[in-house]
């Protein structure tokens, strides 16, 4: 890892560190006992020095790395000019950026009836985007209800959170937003049953992620989007974990375009604003625009974060990421499937994502791996998750993986 960035010396030690955000984080996440200080590729290094190769994408949103120049030095330059400024007027930042992004959305999904993905919500997370998605789908609608999926996760806000599936999320905060109902993933015979007049909108993701890596596959994509047009529903794909590159093309929907998949919306977040916050729904224009007032963000489009984006658009092209992306993404899976571990039960993914469904629970391995220096993450209980940065050297995969094949090999917490 390069030392181009030096962290501020600390006073503090670690555990006392750790102490102080104990005793007054919420305790809604999570924490792990390290002390992340520094980033710089698909590294992270702790308060104390140790590194880790970071196969988690830092949770998905650092597809292009840690603190990459082009995106740090957009950042630097903004920052002394505008940091923040609503939509309440224009920018020149966001105007640039509403243009980038609109071409990558018609690259990524062509047109359909409705025209192009060109009306877009600007906001500053994933889960945004779907509280966006939801608005947007019962505005244009008229329509009450939303139709998710089981094992589906779209966020912890109310309204992300009634349509995501896991009890273990929802059942703290019920009574949850009424008019959701949820339907078996990759079952297309469920599907028409589900769908009726009274559907605003159907939520789907191409690959679920949180919910154990299962891909969509193009007979159920292609029935959810019939009957959203035999019964005047909208299609709405969640792309926030499985856009920009992650499944090696820009988007996971992507990968069915040419079968005539044809989304009304797409929601966006994670590695959009290369390391800022930052969410976007997207939705064909022909649907018209929301009235004035009716949805906004304090925070959504600003230039700074609109910098950043923007620097993260020209890294993926200029790198050719989403081409990175397929090729690497053969050799990982390819390199999973050749493990002869026996906590390995099954490998599922596409592109640079990957689940490896375990014969154990996989709390276990996710210590394990971190002591050898690897950040990976769990879906669900017993599923191993990998998302490498798509900026990942052949040679640095390659090595976590080794490590991740011996993790699997041996006998991890028991």
């Amino acid at each position: 890892m390069s030392d181009r960035t030096v962290y501020p010396a600390e006073t503090l030690s670690a555990t006392s560190l750790m102490e102080m955000e104990d005793r007054h984080s919420s305790g809604g996440t999570t924490r792990r006992p390290v002390i992340m200080a520094q980033g710089s590729g698909c590294t992270v290094r702790d308060l104390e020095g140790r590194e880790y190769l970071d196969l988690s994408s830092a949770q998905g949103w650092a597809n292009i790395g840690h603190c990459h120049p082009t995106v740090t030095r957009a950042i630097e330059e903004q920052a002394r000019c505008l940091v923040a400024q609503t939509e309440s007027s224009y920018n020149p930042q966001r105007a640039r950026w509403y243009a980038e992004l609109a071409a990558i959305l018609q690259e990524g999904f062509g047109e359909s009836d409705r025209g192009a993905l060109s009306k877009i919500h600007v906001c500053s997370s994933g889960t945004e985007a779907i509280e966006a998605a939801i608005k947007a789908a019962r505005f244009f609608t008229r329509r009450p209800e939303i139709v998710a999926c089981k094992r589906a996760f779209h966020g912890r806000t109310m309204g992300a959170l009634s349509a995501t599936w896991n009890p273990q999320y929802r059942q703290p905060f019920e009574p949850l937003v009424p008019g959701f109902r949820h339907i078996p993933y990759n079952e297309p015979a469920a599907v028409s049953e589900a769908v009726n007049e009274n559907t605003a909108a159907v939520l789907v993701e191409p690959v679920q992620g949180e919910g154990g890596v299962h891909p969509a596959s193009e007979e159920f994509l292609l029935a959810l989007q019939k009957a959203c047009r035999d019964k005047g529903a909208l299609l709405v794909v969640d792309e926030i974990q499985t856009g920009f590159g992650r499944t090696a093309r820009w988007f996971g929907g992507s990968h069915f375009i040419e079968a005539g998949f044809a989304p009304d919306m797409v929601a966006m977040g994670k590695s959009i604003g290369g390391g800022l916050p930052m969410g976007a729904l997207a939705w064909r224009g022909g649907l018209g625009s929301l009235d004035a007032g009716t949805h906004g963000s304090t925070f959504g489009g600003n230039p700074l974060a609109c910098a950043a984006s923007r620097a993260t658009f020209r890294v993926f092209r200029e790198e050719k990421l989403v081409e990175r992306a397929e090729g690497l993404g053969r050799f990982l899976l390819e390199r999973l499937r050749s493990f002869r571990a026996p906590l390995l039960r099954e490998v599922r993914g596409i592109g640079l994502i990957a689940g490896i469904e375990l014969r154990q629970k996989v709390t276990p391995v996710l210590k394990e791996l971190m002591q050898r220096g690897i950040w990976a993450l769990p879906a669900g209980p017993t599923v191993l998750r990998l998302l490498p940065p798509l900026v990942i050297s052949e040679e640095e995969l390659d090595r976590g993986l080794r490590i991740v094949e011996e993790v699997l090999g041996g006998n991890p917490g028991r």
